[in-house]
Parts: structure tokens; sequence; C-alpha cells
């Protein structure tokens, strides 16, 4: 059985609790990974920096990933997601308060699976977190991994 880990990356804490919060509420109980800016993602998901030790082999079932974030911003995240042979099919859901039509279109053109924009209103918000826990972690059938997991 694989780690049905959420990776959130989201740079404002207020999302990040925001996010965790709405998770809580919709009695989602996976796992959930924050990190705080594109650097440190990149550092999660490669084993390098200070999750050096982290066992790479066990990959998040979803990411959520802001775009824009400090050091290294969501798009070049995502560029780099699915430039390597390990990340390249990891399912990336932008969750963003982008309404910027150039965002939707990069997104979606370096590979993102799903652009959701975060809605203002908390319990638009928990439910949209709602569907999204639903379809990617119970009926989504993501790609399978080398020992034939899923």
């Amino acid at each position: 059985m694989t780690n049905k880990t959420i990776l959130l990356i989201e740079d404002n804490l207020d999302d990040v609790e925001l996010t965790l919060h709405a998770i809580r509420k919709n009695r989602i109980k996976n796992e959930i990974a924050v990190v705080n800016d594109g650097a440190e993602a990149l550092d999660y998901l490669f084993g390098t920096g200070k999750y050096s030790g982290r066992d790479c082999t066990v990959l998040p079932t979803v990411i959520l990933l802001d775009l824009k974030l400090p050091k290294v911003d969501g798009l070049e995240v995502l560029r780099q997601i699915r430039a390597n042979e390990h990340t390249k099919f990891l399912p990336v859901v932008i969750l963003t308060s982008s309404k910027e039509e150039q965002d939707i279109i990069n997104s979606y053109s370096l590979g993102a699976n799903s652009y959701v924009r975060k809605p203002v209103n908390f319990n638009l918000f928990a439910e949209a977190v709602s569907h999204l826990g639903l379809y990617w972690l119970l009926l989504n059938e993501g790609p399978p991994t080398k020992t034939g997991e899923q």
C-alpha cells in the first residue's frame, strides 16, 4: 500500500491554516506535508537540502501548488517536477488566488493536472478542498510505481 500524502506548497500561513482546516473539516485523514516556498518544495521532492535523508521513493499522492511562491515560483516548481523521470507523473493541482489567464495557460502548458482558484469564502473553499480530496485521493487512478503499486 502506498503512502497517501498530500504535499501542500503554500507560502501564505493563513492559506495553509485555511487549507488544513478545510481538510480536517472534510475528514480527510491523509498525512499533509507542508512546505512554504518553491526551493523547499524541490528539496522535499528530490531529497536535497534539509530533506537529504528523506526516502524519495515515497512520493505524495497529490501536490497542491500555489503559483506565487518565494525563492522558486510555482511554475518553475512544476517545470522541474515534469522534467524529472521520478516525479513527472505526479498529480499537480494548482491551488492559487491568481485569475491571470497567462497563469492558467502556463500551468497547463507545463503539465498541471488541474487549476483551482481559491475561493474567498471559507465554506466554498472547504467544499472545493472536499472535492479535490475525493477525486485525487479516492477516485483517481495514479500511474503505477516501480513496484506495481498505485
